[in-house]
């Protein structure tokens, strides 16, 4: 798997750049994810999925919660997941987000955060305003800051 994916990566100095191919391989585990959401609150399912710098894929989806402090965004799911399973020194080089609306759903400023502490070059693909975006982690969050 991480070999099929990772021949679509380029690391540049400034930014990654990610295939056509990688980018829908991303989109389509985010849409699948997206279906074991755990959303009876808000009926708005959300599926992620990232890319490390060494090629494997990672997929999270939100889980509600009564008390919407405990709740957990897709894409910080799959970030913990994968942080779980590879440890801290995770390097993710893309992000995709899909929901089960088809409505513009970039990811929030607290996933934003936590893409930025894992990947400050990430490339974040997602549902826009006018269809189809991808947008730099650092233009969704321009004042990312990490304590490294």
């Amino acid at each position: 798997m991480a070999h099929s994916i990772f021949s679509g990566i380029g690391l540049g100095m400034r930014t990654t750049k990610v295939s056509a191919a990688v980018r829908e391989r991303l989109l389509r585990s985010a849409r699948k994810v997206m279906k074991n959401a755990y959303a009876p609150f808000s009926n708005f399912r959300v599926g992620a999925a990232i890319l490390t710098s060494k090629g494997q894929m990672f997929v999270g989806c939100n889980v509600e919660n009564p008390s919407y402090g405990m709740t957990n965004c897709a894409e910080r799911t799959a970030i913990f997941s994968a942080v779980a399973k590879l440890g801290p020194d995770l390097e993710i080089c893309a992000v995709a987000v899909a929901n089960d609306h088809g409505v513009p759903c970039s990811p929030c400023g607290a996933c934003r955060q936590v893409i930025y502490e894992f990947g400050p070059r990430a490339i974040v693909f997602y549902q826009g305003e006018k269809g189809p975006k991808q947008s730099l982690i650092t233009d969704l969050l321009p004042e990312g800051f990490r304590l490294k």
